[in-house]
């Protein structure tokens, strides 16, 4: 199993509405694509980090190799929510991917 982890922070300019609203609307379009994209087993997106946090948004997502992680990448359904609901609002982004 391949696992896929994603912090981001989100870009300083938005108000704190705006970052309620964005937070949603990753959560609801990462988390929707479950059942949708070949051998993506997990996902869950966390947003209600405690005050000790430095990122806004957690990806926890699983695989069942890396091909799938790398179809994932890819596949149209991923990409319209990345490039709708995630790039316009994140201001850094980190990754980390493993097998466990």
């Amino acid at each position: 199993m391949v696992k896929h982890i994603i912090l981001w922070q989100l870009k300083d300019e938005l108000t704190d509405d705006e970052k309620i609203s964005v937070k949603q609307g990753i959560k609801e379009g990462l988390e929707g694509l479950s059942g949708n994209i070949p051998g993506l087993k997990e996902i869950k997106v966390y947003t209600d980090g405690l005050s000790s946090s430095n990122a806004d948004v957690m990806l926890y997502s699983a695989f069942d190799n890396e091909e799938a992680l790398k179809g994932y990448a890819v596949h149209p359904l991923h990409v319209a929510v990345a490039d709708g609901k995630v790039r316009p609002y994140t201001k850094t982004r980190l990754c980390l991917d493993f097998e466990d």
